[in-house]
This record gives structure tokens, sequence and C-alpha cells, in this order.
């Protein structure tokens, strides 16, 4: 008798709160002039992004910096347990939170670390109190090449990075959280190797990883390849697309992100073979959130729908070929 497996349950979709960072989403003229709205007017900026957020068909939220960040939502609604309710009222929850690097201390000051412990557990006690399980963070940026004194990305860099990583996993644990390390291009956990270096001298009780998929195409990498090797500490992953590998030697400085921003594009307009992708998400702890990230769109809803209709293309791809496998196999008794 065949015995086939039964097929997954459908994800949940969710994004990054900066898919709503375009300032023409908001009727304003720059990303200046949002931040400073959103700072004035919290609740209004978060109402709108629920809204939005429902109209798309995505239930799920990761936050991020200001404006959407942590700091935010708490001015928005006084509390982590009335931002729960909030977003519960319209089917919407928190998945993670995201910590970008100019908003908790410099990993690379030796001294820093009670105070980079105190910030993750800030963050953790605001994610347990919202009913959310992941804090993403990522590694410090490289400096540009050519720079003096070098700065080398070597194993006893990443064994300092790995020791900090491992008191932060622990101190988030006592949350129920889970410490998540992203992918970021121009970061020290950019290529292929940074990957399965960190990966290798963490503990993974402790330390788990969310894999961009469009940041490791741009580091030239192979997103799938990497999610793969390291299936069973995938607690998350961003679900984006890239046109091209970075071809040029970026200025790692204020201007490295908006320079990151052309080799960028929409699920299904790139390189990454999403098929494939989603083949590999399906074998992961994090693969039940399908977390589309689409930097400042400037029709999010469509830009989310759109991004939904891809994933979801991808993944009946996979439940075809499963079955497909299954059904080649001889019967067994």
């Amino acid at each position: 008798m065949t015995q086939l497996t039964p097929p997954a349950p459908p994800p949940r979709f969710a994004t990054d709160v900066i898919t709503f960072y375009h300032p023409d989403f908001w009727g304003l003229d720059s990303a200046d002039a949002l931040r400073d709205w959103a700072r004035d007017h919290p609740r209004d900026f978060w109402e709108r992004v629920m809204e939005a957020l429902a109209e798309a068909g995505v239930t799920g939220l990761e936050l991020t910096f200001a404006p959407g960040d942590i700091d935010s939502a708490l001015r928005a609604f006084g509390s982590a347990v009335s931002f729960r309710r909030a977003l519960a009222a319209r089917g919407l929850s928190v998945v993670s939170a995201f910590v970008a690097g100019d908003d908790a201390p410099d990993w690379r000051q030796s001294g820093n670390l009670p105070a980079i412990v105190a910030d993750a557990e800030r963050r953790a006690g605001f994610l347990a109190e919202v009913g959310a399980h992941l804090l993403v963070t990522g590694l410090p940026m490289r400096t540009t090449f050519g720079t003096r004194p070098p700065f080398f990305v070597d194993a006893a860099y990443m064994t300092r990075m790995a020791d900090i990583a491992h008191a932060v996993g622990e101190a988030v644990s006592g949350y129920g959280v889970k410490l998540a390390f992203h992918t970021e291009s121009n970061s020290t956990l950019w290529y292929e190797r940074d990957i399965d270096l960190f990966m290798a001298l963490t503990d993974p009780r402790y330390v788990w990883l969310c894999p961009d998929a469009c940041h490791i195409a741009l580091g030239g990498g192979d997103p799938v390849a990497v999610t793969r090797r390291h299936s069973q500490r995938v607690a998350l992953a961003h679900w984006k697309d890239a046109v091209k590998p970075i071809d040029v030697e970026l200025p790692i400085d204020e201007t490295v992100f908006a320079r990151q921003q052309p080799y960028m594009t929409e699920l299904g307009t790139g390189i990454v073979d999403w098929p494939a992708w989603a083949d590999a998400m399906s074998r992961t702890p994090g693969g039940d959130i399908v977390l589309v990230e689409l930097d400042e769109a400037a029709d999010p809803v469509a830009a989310l729908r759109a991004g939904r209709a891809v994933a979801e293309g991808a993944r009946a791809c996979t439940a075809v070929d499963d079955h497909t496998a299954h059904s080649e196999r001889p019967n067994q008794a």
C-alpha cells in the first residue's frame, strides 16, 4: 500500500514594516517627512499599516527600525498587550522584531556586552507580551574595501561574534524567544562562507538563522543551497528577489543601503529560484511562515498581493513535485 505524506498546511504570510516606508504611500515627499510625521502620529501610522496588511491578506508582521519599531508601537498603544489586542482585532499578529544596527549597542565594542544583553532582553520581553517568539538581528557591517588598517572577517572575529551571540541567545531564551541572524548585504554575515563559519561556531540551541534570499544572491551566493545546508537552524526567512549579484565594491557608509536598492526587485522578477527555495524552506522549522519583504513599496498592498502569488505558486510547484515523487515510488505492502 502506497503511503503518501500528508500535504503541509498553508503558510502564514507576513511582511516587514519596511514594506510601508515609501513616502508616496503616505502622500509625503521624503523618507524624512515620513519619519517626522509617524513620530508625531504613531497611532495613525499603525492604524494605516494594519488596514493595508488586512487588505493584502497578510496576517503577520515583523517590526523593524523607526518608525515601525517597538518604541513606536508602545507610544501608539501604551503597552505590548494593547498593541497585541489592536492587531488581533484585525486578524493580525507580530511574528518577529528586527534589530537594526543603529538602534542597538555596537557589537564591535568589547565593553558593550552588558548593554547588548540588556537591550535584547528588553526587546524579548516585549515580544513575549505581544505573543511573538523571534528576535532577528545581524552581524556588524564590513568596512569599505581598501580601508587602512584593513578589517578581516576571520576566525578570531567570528569567535568574538559567536561569544556575544551565545550570551544574547541564552538571555532571550528565558523569555521563550529565539535569536536568529539575518544575512545582510555587505555585513560580516553575507557571503556563504561567512554564514557557514558563523553557524559552525555557534550552538544550535541558542543561535538560529534568518536567510534572506535576496541578500545572499547579491553576494554571489546560492540562497537555496544555504537554506538546505542549515535547514534545521532556519527559524524564519525573508522572501525577497535580486536582479543580479552586486558587481562593484560599495562604500560601507550611510549611503550603502540606498546603493543596494537597484539590485533588489519584487518576487518573481529576479534571479532567485523560488520553487527550489520554497522546497528548501518547507523542510525547515521556519517553513510555516512566508515573510515577503518589499523595501518601501509605493503600492504595498498590490506588491504584497503579487509577492503572495509568487510564493503560493512556488509552494504549489513543490507540492506537485512531492506528490509525483511519492506516486512514482513502488507500492509498499
